[in-house]
């Protein structure tokens, strides 16, 4: 599918941009192919959870600078919208999304990691927010997420200095969860996968639900929303399934996702 490959491994959802001659950099036909890929793997009942990574040595370095140079208000305004609303549709997929994160991460490519619910990266693995040195702000949420991922502080430093980290502060800060050799980072995010594919999917989408709308809201209506997803797991098949397993000290459960 043009710059983004989309595979399965069991109920895993593999998304890969390959646009390496321009180290996988975000252009108006990447983010579409990512848009179009989004939507094939959440209209897809066998696919659980998601891992979203690039080829070659970069996630993804960033916009497409060359594309952006010649950019007036509206086309930047227009750009900014195309992107958001890309990341925004992977945000609020019901399936879990890991970013497996191998390369650079910069800029639009660093706002594409924090979009994920999950984000591991590799030791070799590069973060920032680069835009003020490009004369531009950054454009596809950054000055949003980082600050709710990394805090208010942290978050001014990164984007007002348009500093680069490296992996192991990524993780020092909270960017990323876990920091891995390169050759282990794949393995690992889909052993992570499989993880959570192992547990019951309506649970694993409305607690994912839960926690994104809880993060935009007030505690009292976060608390409200959680005890509204409650409810539908306990009408569920797969509730039954797995107290039964519990009750019983049944290791093996079978989940159906209904």
């Amino acid at each position: 599918m043009g710059f983004v490959k989309v595979e399965q491994q069991g109920h895993v959802g593999i998304l890969t941009i390959d646009r390496q001659e321009a180290l996988n950099a975000l252009n108006s036909q990447v983010l579409n192919d990512l848009d179009a890929a989004i939507d094939e793997v959440a209209a897809n009942d066998d696919v659980y959870v998601v891992v979203l990574t690039g080829a070659g040595r970069s996630f993804v370095a960033g916009a497409d600078i060359g594309e952006m140079k010649g950019f007036s208000s509206a086309d930047g305004k227009k750009f900014g919208v195309h992107g958001g609303g890309v990341f925004l549709k992977l945000e609020n997929m019901a399936k879990p999304v890991i970013a497996a994160i191998n390369g650079f991460a910069l800029g639009g490519g660093c706002e594409l990691s924090m979009a994920c619910d999950i984000r591991l990266a590799s030791e070799k693995a590069k973060f920032g927010q680069p835009e003020v040195g490009l004369g531009i702000t950054p454009g596809f949420a950054g000055t949003q997420r980082l600050p709710r991922i990394v805090g208010i502080s942290k978050a001014m430093e990164l984007i007002l200095t348009a500093k680069v980290i490296g992996a192991a502060e990524a993780k020092a800060i909270g960017l990323v969860s876990e920091v891995y050799p390169p050759e282990e980072l794949m393995p690992k995010a889909l052993e992570l996968a499989n993880a959570i594919c192992a547990n019951a999917q309506i649970a694993v989408q409305e607690s994912k639900r839960c926690i994104r709308m809880g993060m935009q809201t007030d505690i009292s209506t976060g608390s409200a929303f959680e005890a509204e997803a409650f409810g539908v797991c306990c009408g569920t098949e797969d509730k039954d399934e797995g107290m039964g397993a519990f009750l019983e000290k049944r290791a093996e459960k079978h989940f159906k996702n209904k």
